[in-house]
């Protein structure tokens, strides 16, 4: 057990009050015979982490616990703000005015409840765990002065510019680098990202606010400049020699990291998958700066003209990526599947590849449907139709499991060679994305039963069921359309919500009612508890096939090579059972950052495209009301607001089980086809308004 864990272990079980800090280093010193500066050291970063908390001189608590909560505090125009509870389905604890201790928002910090009702929480914040240390945002002269307005429009304040850092001028998008004086905020200019109507300074703004940088530290990049970009005769030894087999890559055709080939056979009772990962563990190792970065970032981000990614190119488009034609190193696992395509048994082991071809989803897409595609693509087609039969089967299966497919669109724009977006639509999702989706959520499900089985330190993607009140509302909301729902369950299961998708299959209102069973659901994340995944209806479950973008995928294989190479016993099992827990809680943290970055970028780009729309109408399906306005989606995805105050009527109340807002003459409910004005698409806010012109039969 490492000195945190055991110092945790002390704190949570025993609430011994001593006099000095020091007495308490001593006393954990003595207690497990450790070195005391080894003692102060985890201390203090612990403190650091939040983790344990000082609630009075010389006594400490962990966090979190029923009293202390670890957040992040989401602060508003309007004074108050709330702490979202880190990694944890618990409703937010609202934050009075003069309780936030100056936190603005995007601090991480330490809530103390105060209060607790059936209408939820009340907190105040004890202490800022981690500051927000950089804003974007643009210069303005207020007197003789000079401010940043910051774009976090949470932040209600003006940061004033101090002396020290870059030079700038009026207008001009910058990033501020904070200090923090009471409840005064002043910094400096780090960086200068060019003038406030540039669409790419505002993107770059988006991804700064997001502490999210495409650079690496230097050290990180002689890290990785020093691997070998070619696979050593040395490094084969041991390894399944899959260099003679057909294995091919399927992917979008801009994709540069490749980590994920595929392979089949058919056999005489069924047939051979083989699903081989990119080795990224060979060589990102432990404890090194490289997985150091990797452990921070946690995620690639992906952005319409832009990916940052997890690892330096030298890895991820490099050595670790499966480019075709060359040997890479790789984890298999190879399945036997019997005719049902069901997974019959299975081997998890070190290998090495050849990719024969690098395929692309529309060429692959044009085989499955019988049309003529490139040489490279017909020169697998045996394989591709083979798969394809697979595919087939196990949707099959897993639609009889219950498992939930919502067929929510995403955005795909196209830029010209300037890397300037021109247009955008929404993406095709084909039965070339489905089949590799298939096989890599078969892997995943494979790998992860039989680590939960052996009961191995491991790290899980779990998807827990929804709740019931969350549940209810939907039920209501679908009554309201006039669909006869079946009575809430005792237990709510996958193939409850299955049979309500049903329902609505072949509606003008199905993608609607899709969003809002979904927003239903609880949110997926990482833990190293196996918990099973309600939307796949899998009760095994964890994420394999990505360790080039994501760090879980990362932790996972460098376990399985452990495993694989001398089992693990004894004490390193408690050191797995510490790290995946705190990989699970960091590597959740940076994917919800990451999300939220990707979608406020997207939303940049729509807000930009739709400028020169200004006027034009169109047709659209409310996706929500709120009690200031009713949210419609176009076809296109973009989603705008008409404003309560611009609709042609008074006095409307909201019906938020009904999804609908009702006023003396028109009643707008979720799902409706409207037709729309666009009136104002803004780059700054994001925002686009519309100006509702009449429903749709």
């Amino acid at each position: 057990m490492q000195v945190k864990d055991k110092i945790l272990e002390f704190l949570e079980r025993d609430s011994l009050s001593l006099k000095k800090t020091d007495n308490l280093f001593y006393f954990l010193a003595n207690t497990y015979s450790l070195d005391i500066n080894e003692v102060k050291k985890a201390f203090k970063k612990l403190e650091q982490e939040g983790k344990i908390f000082e609630v009075k001189k010389g006594k400490y608590v962990t966090v979190p616990n029923d009293e202390y909560k670890r957040g992040v505090f989401i602060g508003n125009t309007r004074g108050y703000g709330f702490v979202e509870i880190e990694n944890s389905q618990e409703e937010d604890i609202f934050i009075a005015g003069n309780c936030q201790m100056g936190a603005i928002d995007g601090d991480k910090v330490i809530v103390k409840v105060l209060s607790q009702t059936d209408e939820g929480s009340d907190g105040q914040i004890v202490k800022i765990v981690k500051p927000v240390t950089k804003l974007a945002g643009v210069v303005e002269k207020v007197g003789g002065n000079l401010f940043v307005t910051p774009d976090n429009n949470h932040i209600p304040y003006k940061i004033r510019l101090i002396r020290g850092g870059l030079s700038a001028k009026e207008d001009e998008r910058v990033v501020v680098r904070l200090s923090r004086h009471s409840t005064t905020l002043c910094g400096v200019v780090d960086e200068v990202l060019g003038k406030s109507d540039d669409v790419k300074a505002c993107e770059l703004a988006i991804i700064r606010d997001h502490g999210l940088y495409e650079t690496f530290p230097q050290e990180v990049l002689d890290e990785a400049r020093k691997i070998s970009q070619e696979v050593k005769p040395a490094q084969k030894k041991g390894r399944l020699d899959l260099t003679g087999e057909i294995t091919f890559t399927i992917d979008g055709e801009d994709a540069k990291d490749l980590d994920d080939a595929v392979s089949i056979e058919k056999t005489e009772n069924g047939y051979i998958l083989g699903v081989h990962i990119a080795d990224v563990g060979e060589y990102v190792k432990y404890d090194t700066l490289l997985d150091e970065e990797a452990f921070n970032r946690g995620t690639s981000v992906y952005f319409p003209t832009s990916v940052l990614p997890m690892l330096p190119k030298e890895l991820s488009n490099g050595i670790c990526s499966l480019n075709e034609n060359v040997e890479r190193l790789t984890l298999s696992c190879i399945m036997t599947l019997d005719k049902d395509a069901r997974v019959i048994s299975h081997k998890i082991c070190e290998s090495v590849i050849k990719s024969r071809a690098r395929l692309n989803y529309t060429n692959v897409y044009k085989v499955l449907c019988g049309e003529k595609a490139d040489e490279k693509t017909e020169s697998v087609k045996e394989q591709l139709l083979l798969m394809h039969e697979v595919s087939k089967k196990i949707q099959e299966r897993k639609k009889n499991e219950g498992s939930l497919d919502f067929e929510i669109p995403e955005v795909q724009f196209i830029f010209d060679q300037d890397g300037m977006a021109v247009d955008f639509a929404k993406r095709e999702r084909n039965d070339a994305h489905r089949l590799i989706e298939d096989f890599m959520v078969l892997a995943n499900q494979t790998v992860a039963k039989e680590y939960c089985d052996n009961d191995i330190p491991f790290l899980y993607r779990v998807h827990e069921s929804p709740r019931k009140e969350k549940l209810e509302s939907v039920l209501e909301y679908m009554k309201g359309l006039g669909i006869k729902t079946p009575s809430l369950p005792e237990e709510i299961t996958p193939e409850y919500y299955q049979n309500l998708i049903k329902l609505c299959d072949g509606q003008a209102y199905t993608e609607t009612v899709n969003k809002v069973i979904l927003r239903s659901m609880q949110k997926a994340r990482y833990t190293n508890q196996c918990l099973g995944h309600f939307g796949l209806a899998l009760k095994y479950y964890c994420h394999f096939t990505s360790p080039i973008r994501r760090y879980p995928d990362l932790t996972i294989h460098r376990i399985i090579k452990e495993n694989l190479h001398k089992g693990i016993k004894g004490e390193r099992r408690e050191e797995l059972e510490n790290f995946t827990f705190e990989a699970g809680e960091q590597s959740s943290l940076t994917e919800k950052n990451a999300d939220k970055c990707e979608r406020d970028v997207d939303d940049l780009w729509k807000a930009y495209l739709m400028r020169d729309k200004i006027g034009q109408q169109f047709e659209g399906v409310i996706s929500s009301v709120t009690n200031f306005g009713i949210f419609v989606e176009l076809e296109n995805t973009v989603e705008g607001m008409i404003k309560v105050e611009d609709l042609n009527d008074s006095g409307f109340l909201l019906f938020e089980k009904q999804l609908k807002l009702k006023g003396q003459r028109l009643t707008f409910a979720v799902g409706e086809k409207v037709l729309v004005k666009l009136t104002a698409s803004n780059i700054y806010t994001r925002k686009i308004d519309f100006e509702f012109i009449r429903f749709i039969k």
